[in-house]
């Protein structure tokens, strides 16, 4: 069946292109109003401007290339599944709640709060998301590479994610997530990853008071550690390798550190069995 093709058209209002299947749109503009393109399949949009909310709802398999999603546009693709966004400039808050198959690339989002809620199946190369709290709050199996995030929270609860080549400016980053692992990036952020489960962190660099604390199965390795990341491990069940100085760890639970140096060792009478955690220097 052809493609039915819109292009150097503009909507506004509810619903105006609902239920459409197959359809390709360009240099489209859709403004005020609500649900422009919900309960669709099959869409392919070209250098489209997008003003209205609940854009893409319902949806089934979409291509969005070279669009942007104005301010406005909040809460723009929900419940849907297989998007894909290449090139695209977001605005719009509160993108992708409830979804199955998502694919970025080359995105900017400036206003990316509460992004990525409930999420799964998530393929990520190239993203920048600023103002970006909460951020990927209980999704599952996800890959990204090239990300560079300034928000805090950020994936809280997440399970089964995978994280190349990034730039993690964020708080209480990786909270009780499961299954996770970073390779060649920064976290910075103090809290790190408290809770957490079977977190591994390959060749990072770690910044923050007070990370990797209360988690089990954690591995570290050739990783640094920046000046402020002091009070490290407490309670941790850790396997670390640190190529340079940490500045003080805390009452580790179980498992081997080492590192180049330390600046403090703690180990008081808070310290919570089985306390056999070997700290060594490299």
């Amino acid at each position: 069946m052809d493609k039915e093709t819109i292009i150097n058209a503009e909507f506004e209002g509810e619903r105006p292109l609902y239920t459409k299947k197959n359809v390709y749109l360009e240099n489209v503009i859709i403004h005020l109003g609500e649900s422009s393109l919900k309960e669709t399949a099959d869409v392919e949009a070209y250098k489209c401007r997008f003003e209205g909310k609940y854009v893409l709802w319902c949806c089934d398999r979409a291509l969005v290339r070279d669009c942007y999603f104005a301010e406005s546009a909040r809460s723009s693709i929900w419940h849907s599944r297989d998007i894909e966004l290449r090139d695209c400039l977001v605005d719009a808050p509160k993108m992708f709640r409830e979804m199955d198959g998502v694919k970025l690339r080359n995105v900017r989002m400036p206003l990316a709060q509460e992004t990525f809620w409930d999420c799964r199946n998530i393929d990520i190369d190239g993203l920048e998301a600023e103002h970006a709290d909460y951020m990927f709050f209980h999704c599952s199996d996800i890959k990204i590479k090239n990300f560079k995030l300034k928000g805090n929270y950020s994936f809280q609860h997440a399970k089964n994610v995978e994280i190349w080549d990034s730039d993690l400016q964020s708080k209480d980053a990786l909270w009780e997530t499961e299954n996770v692992t970073v390779y060649n990036s920064f976290i910075n952020g103090e809290y790190l990853a408290w809770h957490s489960k079977n977190l591994r962190l390959v060749n990072c660099r770690i910044g923050g008071t007070q990370p990797l604390c209360y988690a089990d199965g954690l591995v570290l390795e050739n990783c640094t550690f920046e000046p402020d990341a002091d009070l490290a491990f407490e309670y941790s069940d850790v396997k670390a390798t640190v190529l340079n100085d940490i500045p003080s760890v805390k009452n580790p639970r179980t498992g081997c550190i080492k590192a180049a140096s330390y600046g403090e060792i703690i180990l008081d009478g808070n310290i919570k069995g089985p306390a056999d955690c070997q700290i060594l220097k490299l």
